[in-house]
């Protein structure tokens, strides 16, 4: 995350897509940024005494006037100093910097140059009634007065936008905002820690990008700047899989990241809050958005290992919440935060064809501040839902998400690995078993790796499908296009002969094989929006979206129960939606697992504390899959009808 900055610089520098270009053409000049803007800081205080350092980089062409975007964020302002330029850091785009904004970045509280006490997702505080009682709201409301009042050239309009952290911190400014706050993008917006976002997907904690994370962000004195270089972990070795597993329990992950600069209370109160308890629901940040007067537009990636969970839930609590709200969503074929980081046109060995990051900058982006903070209508509506729909590499607008003509279908677990619409006729009682080994966990990706990869999303699980612990059901060919748009449920009955398991289900594209021949050729379009050659993906298959349910949560995730030895038991675990085309002459596949080694923890498959596990707790435990007419285990989707 805390190279987000780096990224949005790199994008700003590359500009928008190359063209072909006439000898005799002039090349295009340079956009100088700090020709056109001047660099001030302040320390803006807020109600309860505290300064919160800001950076304003201010037009110099004072003949007009400017709408403020500003960007909120625990990973600093920097580079610190006016003599040392970060502008471009700051803006979207290159095309905002043209266009004129006076942009704002400021430090939260508590984090680097800013004054009080750094809380991970501040709790918001409604009804506040005192000078003592703040919050990300009241912080922001304070810091706009302050800044309309001092800085000249402004329109009286504010724009707020941000990327993970910062997209939590613009989403928690627009409650209760200051009616100057017109408009806001929470990008990969984190809406609850706990409940599918970074720390735990189905109570499962998320290790190894919450290990790799918390090496390098820890509390800080300040106010002070962030050191000139991060120290760097000694990891000691290139395989994830092997580091984790050597530890046998969190609390002794713990220990190790003490040994490399003291303890980490950040990393240590992940593990100690392992169910959703007061703590976790404290600081969602969902519950409160509501009576929310800014336009808002959500913006995520289908591709988030990190907060796609948290995209999703900001746009439907809104919608849900604050109806009257101006309300819309983006989703593109992105990582975390790709839309200003990458070009968009690929990831790993699957490819989209175009910029789509260049696209959402131009034609959603920019138009939709533009349209807020100056009045200027863009030139095409922007849609309540703007969505990429991956396999065909299509963008779809439409008035709603899900879309409201999508069917609600399931697809089922059949006996031979089959995965059919038809439901199964068997009236006795039929499983598939697996023997399911913690010290022997299934890999997320097939090859050695330290932290998360963000290919890992559309990664090849052909690796996963040859182990004994992992059930492989898949589809006939398809002779037509398969369509999904929406959320997907997974609706399992199982059982295990342990105390504890956890079941994992993935969602899968398999390529034809005879792609490894036609790769590079064109092919007869499926529809006539897509004429592109395949990528060299022969029978790969391709992740679409997985997630975890750990079994000890399967009634909730605030108290944690055992499960009983071989009693079967409806689980629900939740996959997050998709827009995926799964084309003529594909297959679909869903994988079930109980292991995903190091994404998420081990489960000792034994109803202990996990943090602190013994190595006697790791048991070998027998899990079974029902897939009969009374106990259909299956994964419910919603399918449109091919476009």
């Amino acid at each position: 995350m805390s190279l987000l900055r780096a990224s949005l610089l790199l994008l700003a520098l590359a500009g928008t897509t190359a063209r072909a270009a006439d000898d005799e053409a002039p090349p295009a000049p340079r956009y100088e940024p700090r020709e056109h803007y001047t660099k001030y800081e302040y320390r803006v205080p807020v109600r309860d005494g505290r300064k919160l350092f800001t950076v304003v980089y201010l037009p110099k062409d004072q003949s007009r006037r400017y709408p403020v975007l500003m960007t909120r964020t625990p990973y600093g302002c920097g580079p610190y100093g006016v003599d040392r330029d970060g502008v471009k850091g700051l803006a979207p785009s290159e095309d905002f910097l043209k266009a004129g904004y006076i942009f704002v970045c400021q430090d939260v509280r508590g984090r680097n140059l800013s004054e009080g006490e750094f809380i991970e997702m501040t709790p918001h505080r409604p009804g506040k009634q005192r000078a003592t009682e703040v919050d990300e709201s009241s912080d922001t409301h304070d810091s706009v007065q302050w800044l309309l009042a001092r800085v000249p050239g402004h329109n009286g309009r504010v724009g707020l936008w941000g990327v993970s952290y910062p997209g939590f911190y613009t989403s928690a400014s627009i409650i209760d905002s200051h009616p100057a706050i017109k408009a806001a993008s929470p990008q990969a917006p984190i809406g609850d820690l706990f409940m599918g976002d970074d720390s735990y997907h189905g109570g499962a904690f998320m290790l190894a990008a919450n290990f790799g994370f918390y090496t390098g962000f820890k509390p800080q004195q300040g106010p002070t700047p962030p050191p000139k270089q991060w120290p760097q972990f000694d990891w000691g070795t290139q395989d994830g899989y092997e580091f984790f597993l050597q530890f046998g329990n969190l609390d002794a992950m713990a220990a190790r990241m003490a040994k490399d600069g003291g303890p980490n209370p950040y990393f240590d109160v992940q593990l100690q809050h392992d169910r959703y308890d007061d703590f976790w629901r404290s600081r969602a940040i969902t519950p409160h958005l509501k009576n929310i007067r800014a336009a808002v537009l959500t913006v995520g990636g289908w591709f988030d290992a990190e907060d796609l969970a948290g995209t999703l839930s900001t746009f439907r609590a809104i919608a849900r919440q604050s109806p009257a709200t101006d309300n819309r969503l983006v989703m593109g074929p992105w990582v975390h935060g790709g839309w200003v980081g990458t070009p968009g046109r690929q990831l790993g060995r699957v490819q989209f064809h175009q910029p789509t990051s260049e696209q959402f900058q131009k034609e959603v982006l920019l138009p939709f501040f533009e349209q807020h903070l100056r009045e200027v209508a863009p030139k095409a509506p922007i849609a309540r839902a703007t969505v990429f729909e991956t396999g065909t590499n299509v963008w779809r607008r439409y008035d709603a998400w899900p879309p409201r003509e999508a069917q609600a279908r399931t697809l089922y677990f059949a006996a031979g690995g089959r995965l059919s619409f038809t439901p199964p006729e068997a009236a006795q009682p039929a499983f598939d078993a697996w023997v399911s080994d913690p010290d022997k966990p299934v890999p997320f990706v097939g090859y050695a790796t330290l932290g998360v990869p963000q290919e890992f999303m559309v990664s090849d699980q052909r690796f996963a499908a040859t182990r004994p612990d992992v059930l492989t059901y898949r589809s006939d060919v398809l002779e037509e296009d398969v369509v999904l748009a929406g959320p997907i449920t997974a609706r399992l009955f199982a059982s295990t002969s342990g105390s504890d398991a956890d079941w994992v289900v993935k969602l899968i594209d398999v390529y034809p094989a005879e792609l490894e021949e036609q790769a590079g050729k064109k092919r007869r379009p499926h529809t006539e929006d897509v004429d592109m050659p395949e990528p060299a993906l022969g029978s790969t298959q391709q992740l679409v979206r997985a997630d975890p349910l750990r079994g000890r949560f399967r009634n909730g995730f605030m108290v944690p129960e055992a499960m009983v030895p071989g009693q079967v038991e409806a689980l629900k675990v939740e996959l997050q939606d998709v827009n995926h085309s799964f084309r003529r002459g594909h297959r679909i596949m869903v994988q079930v697992q109980s292991s995903w080694f190091p994404l998420m923890d081990r489960n000792p498959q034994t109803f202990v504390p996990i943090r602190s596990a013994r190595p006697e707790d790791f048991q070998a435990a027998t899990h079974k899959l029902y897939r009969w007419a009374g106990q259909a285990s299956g994964l419910e989707v919603n399918m449109l009808a091919p476009h």
